[in-house]
């Protein structure tokens, strides 16, 4: 049985052609096409600057030494997360501050930002990691604006949001503008909007920033420009340089990013449209917000009392089905690496979130008759229980 998964890419032979084409190429790696995609990312965002890397996590760990984080500096991190950003920060030395979730949302809060400095009196800020959970936009401006009294570095986690935007004062940025944080980091995982394989994104508008992640993706480099042989390192740096094949699909997918964006939204709008009836039993989360999101996630949030299974149940009927279901994320705090056990009882709201939020099929592949298979059997789950 094919499954039908909650996320796929989408490739056609525009994509084939234009990787073929690059492999032809004199230089594959560190070459024009690497520029040129960068150039176009920043006009897509309308950012001053985009560099792009290997992967999400590389993207996150340049924008961390670019921040210059270092040991003990305080971090403030959403509890409902992909683990990425607290295994970098806990690499570093960082301390981690986990921050509670909106049920409604999946995400940190202006409020829950402030609650957490509160409960830990917390004096000074390195760093506060936004993340826009299955691509919708929440609070940003408003815990932006805290920068003025914490002087923090404010990271967005956009890993889920290339493609979303927001309104302040009814003007529309794009996530990736950096008009309210210092840096945007994305991934470009096949699962994401669009892809290039694997390899991330980080967008800033400032020079300074720039420069440290151009010098950071490549070994800490500087090369004399008169003599190609002769070079300084000037920071400890990495390898996380993204290859002209691969910048060469995204060129090609990032013509395809508002195809790709509009599918997924109308698909998200239709599971609103067909679960209307059924709140008792599930309701779409961050609904209100589909129409300015990459809808990287179709998040369904379930009362499983009145449905009278258990999310591992649900998840295992699908897969039977043919439909392969996931949950977004395991809080971190439920992860042995996590130390402060004891600290549990303060994220009632993450716990409330994760019991009842399950992600449903929304990408380009999706078929009508697949979505309404699936509608059809969630339906017919809750009309039995009715």
């Amino acid at each position: 049985m094919k499954l039908i998964s909650y996320g796929k890419h989408s490739i056609d032979q525009s994509d084939i052609n234009a990787v073929s084409k690059a492999l032809k190429n004199k230089v594959i790696t560190s070459g024009d096409l690497v520029e040129k995609y960068e150039k176009n990312l920043s006009n897509y965002f309308k950012s001053n600057y985009s560099v792009v890397c290997n992967s999400g996590t590389s993207a996150l760990h340049l924008a961390f030494k670019a921040a210059d984080l270092k040991k003990n500096d305080v971090v403030l991190m959403p509890s409902i997360n992909f683990i990425s950003s607290y295994n970098l920060c806990s690499t570093l030395g960082a301390k981690i501050y986990l921050i509670d979730v909106e049920p409604t949302t999946g995400q940190i809060s202006y409020k829950s930002v402030l609650n957490c400095i509160k409960k830990y009196k917390i004096k000074k800020i390195k760093i506060i990691i936004t993340m826009y959970l299955g691509g919708y936009v929440s609070d940003n401006v408003k815990i932006f604006n805290l920068r003025k009294k914490f002087k923090f570095f404010m990271i967005e986690d956009a890993c889920h949001a290339l493609g979303s935007d927001y309104l302040y004062k009814d003007k529309k940025y794009k996530i990736g503008s950096c008009k309210h944080s210092d840096m945007s980091v994305f991934s470009l995982h096949p699962l994401k909007t669009i892809t290039t394989g694997e390899g991330g994104i980080i967008s800033t508008n400032k020079k300074i920033l720039y420069d440290r992640l151009k010098i950071l993706r490549s070994h800490g480099i500087i090369r004399n420009k008169k003599k190609h042989w002769d070079y300084q390192i000037i920071k400890p740096g990495f390898n996380y340089r993204l290859s002209d094949i691969n910048c060469a699909l995204g060129l090609s997918q990032l013509k395809k990013i508002n195809k790709f964006v509009y599918k997924r939204r109308k698909i998200a709008n239709e599971y609103v449209k067909n679960l209307k009836f059924y709140t008792n039993y599930v309701n779409v989360l961050n609904k209100d917000k589909i129409n300015s999101s990459s809808c990287h996630l179709v998040i369904l949030k379930f009362n499983f009392n009145n449905l009278k299974i258990s999310k591992d149940q649900l998840i295992s009927f699908f897969l039977k089905k043919g439909f392969f279901l996931q949950q977004h994320y395991k809080p971190i705090y439920l992860f042995d690496l996590y130390k402060k056990k004891n600290e549990l009882k303060f994220f009632k709201q993450s716990n409330l979130y994760f019991k009842s939020c399950v992600s449903f099929p929304v990408h380009f592949e999706l078929t009508k008759f697949q979505l309404t298979k699936c509608l059809q059997i969630l339906k017919k789950l809750m009309k039995k229980t009715n």
